[in-house]
Protein backbone atom coordinates (compact mmCIF):
# COMPACT_ATOMS: atom_id res chain seq x y z
CA UNK A 1 0.00 0.00 0.00
CA UNK A 2 2.71 2.26 0.84
CA UNK A 3 4.81 1.46 -2.39
CA UNK A 4 1.16 2.69 -4.28
CA UNK A 5 1.00 6.04 -2.55
CA UNK A 6 4.85 6.71 -2.91
CA UNK A 7 4.12 6.30 -6.91
CA UNK A 8 0.98 7.75 -6.82
CA UNK A 9 2.94 10.88 -4.97
CA UNK A 10 6.00 11.15 -7.55
CA UNK A 11 3.70 10.74 -10.39
CA UNK A 12 1.78 13.54 -9.29
CA UNK A 13 5.03 15.75 -8.51
CA UNK A 14 6.19 14.78 -12.12
CA UNK A 15 3.58 15.86 -13.73
CA UNK A 16 3.31 19.04 -12.01
CA UNK A 17 6.80 19.73 -12.36
CA UNK A 18 6.65 19.09 -15.83
CA UNK A 19 4.01 21.46 -16.45
CA UNK A 20 5.50 24.16 -14.35
CA UNK A 21 8.71 23.80 -16.50
CA UNK A 22 6.91 23.70 -19.59
CA UNK A 23 5.13 27.03 -18.95
CA UNK A 24 8.45 28.63 -17.69
CA UNK A 25 10.00 27.53 -20.59
CA UNK A 26 7.49 29.32 -22.64
CA UNK A 27 7.78 32.67 -20.40
CA UNK A 28 11.03 32.64 -20.87
CA UNK A 29 10.28 34.44 -24.13
CA UNK A 30 6.18 35.91 -23.60
CA UNK A 31 6.18 38.25 -20.28
CA UNK A 32 5.65 37.06 -17.26
CA UNK A 33 8.13 35.15 -14.70
CA UNK A 34 9.80 32.49 -16.69
CA UNK A 35 13.01 31.34 -14.80
CA UNK A 36 11.55 31.40 -11.72
CA UNK A 37 9.28 28.35 -13.19
CA UNK A 38 11.46 26.93 -14.66
CA UNK A 39 13.12 27.01 -11.04
CA UNK A 40 9.71 25.83 -9.59
CA UNK A 41 9.12 23.00 -12.26
CA UNK A 42 13.35 21.68 -11.84
CA UNK A 43 12.56 21.17 -7.67
CA UNK A 44 9.66 19.32 -8.21
CA UNK A 45 10.78 17.36 -10.85
CA UNK A 46 14.09 16.11 -8.80
CA UNK A 47 11.57 15.12 -6.06
CA UNK A 48 10.01 13.04 -8.21
CA UNK A 49 13.65 11.80 -10.11
CA UNK A 50 16.20 11.82 -7.96
CA UNK A 51 18.61 12.16 -10.70
CA UNK A 52 17.81 15.32 -11.73
CA UNK A 53 18.75 17.26 -8.20
CA UNK A 54 22.18 18.17 -9.85
CA UNK A 55 20.04 20.36 -11.88
CA UNK A 56 18.63 22.18 -8.72
CA UNK A 57 21.37 24.48 -7.93
CA UNK A 58 22.38 25.89 -10.82
CA UNK A 59 18.68 26.74 -12.19
CA UNK A 60 18.00 28.03 -8.57
CA UNK A 61 21.28 30.46 -9.17
CA UNK A 62 19.87 31.42 -12.47
CA UNK A 63 16.46 32.40 -11.17
CA UNK A 64 17.52 34.15 -8.08
CA UNK A 65 20.09 36.31 -10.27
CA UNK A 66 16.83 36.88 -12.31
CA UNK A 67 14.48 38.34 -9.56
CA UNK A 68 17.60 40.38 -8.53
CA UNK A 69 17.98 42.22 -11.73
CA UNK A 70 14.37 42.02 -12.18
CA UNK A 71 14.33 45.23 -9.84
CA UNK A 72 17.83 46.43 -9.98
CA UNK A 73 16.69 49.76 -10.85
CA UNK A 74 13.35 52.23 -11.07
CA UNK A 75 13.06 51.86 -14.86
CA UNK A 76 12.81 47.90 -14.58
CA UNK A 77 9.90 48.38 -11.83
CA UNK A 78 8.29 50.77 -13.63
CA UNK A 79 8.28 48.68 -16.75
CA UNK A 80 7.44 45.67 -14.99
CA UNK A 81 4.44 47.81 -13.50
CA UNK A 82 3.50 48.78 -16.73
CA UNK A 83 2.85 45.17 -17.70
CA UNK A 84 1.34 43.94 -14.82
CA UNK A 85 -1.29 46.70 -15.25
CA UNK A 86 -1.18 46.20 -19.18
CA UNK A 87 -2.25 42.28 -18.37
CA UNK A 88 -4.93 43.43 -15.86
CA UNK A 89 -6.20 46.07 -18.69
CA UNK A 90 -6.02 43.51 -20.93
CA UNK A 91 -7.50 40.49 -19.24
CA UNK A 92 -10.57 42.90 -18.17
CA UNK A 93 -11.09 43.86 -21.90
CA UNK A 94 -11.03 40.15 -22.95
CA UNK A 95 -13.27 39.18 -20.22
CA UNK A 96 -16.15 41.87 -21.66
CA UNK A 97 -15.24 42.72 -25.00
CA UNK A 98 -16.56 40.09 -27.33
CA UNK A 99 -15.25 41.44 -30.81
CA UNK A 100 -11.86 40.50 -29.67
CA UNK A 101 -10.36 37.30 -30.81
CA UNK A 102 -10.56 34.45 -28.56
CA UNK A 103 -12.68 36.45 -26.47
CA UNK A 104 -14.80 35.26 -22.99
CA UNK A 105 -13.70 34.94 -19.44
CA UNK A 106 -11.13 32.39 -19.85
CA UNK A 107 -8.78 34.16 -21.83
CA UNK A 108 -9.51 37.05 -19.92
CA UNK A 109 -8.91 35.30 -16.37
CA UNK A 110 -6.01 34.22 -17.29
CA UNK A 111 -4.45 37.02 -18.09
CA UNK A 112 -5.58 38.21 -14.93
CA UNK A 113 -3.71 35.89 -13.29
CA UNK A 114 -0.70 36.48 -15.36
CA UNK A 115 -1.12 39.87 -14.25
CA UNK A 116 -1.36 39.01 -10.33
CA UNK A 117 1.64 36.68 -10.74
CA UNK A 118 3.23 39.77 -11.89
CA UNK A 119 3.08 41.71 -9.32
CA UNK A 120 3.51 39.27 -6.70
CA UNK A 121 6.50 37.87 -7.64
CA UNK A 122 7.93 41.73 -8.34
CA UNK A 123 6.62 42.30 -4.53
CA UNK A 124 8.86 39.11 -3.33
CA UNK A 125 11.80 40.27 -5.59
CA UNK A 126 11.98 43.55 -4.31
CA UNK A 127 11.52 42.48 -0.37
CA UNK A 128 13.97 39.77 -0.92
CA UNK A 129 16.43 42.30 -2.54
CA UNK A 130 15.53 45.25 0.04
CA UNK A 131 16.64 42.69 2.63
CA UNK A 132 19.84 41.83 1.30
CA UNK A 133 20.95 44.99 1.09
CA UNK A 134 20.03 45.48 4.43
CA UNK A 135 22.15 42.84 5.59
CA UNK A 136 19.09 40.54 6.65
CA UNK A 137 18.21 37.55 6.04
CA UNK A 138 16.31 37.46 2.82
CA UNK A 139 11.75 36.45 3.70
CA UNK A 140 10.76 32.90 3.69
CA UNK A 141 11.22 31.02 0.35
CA UNK A 142 14.29 31.85 -1.17
CA UNK A 143 18.07 31.35 -0.72
CA UNK A 144 20.59 34.21 -1.47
Amino acid sequence: MARGVESIRRTALGTLGALLLLIGVALLVLPGPGLLLVFAGVVLLARAVPALDRFVAPVRVRAMRAAEESVSSRWRIAGSVLVGLFLLAAGVAWGLVPELPYSGWATGASLLVSGLVLFALLVWSHRRVQAARRGSPPPPGGQR
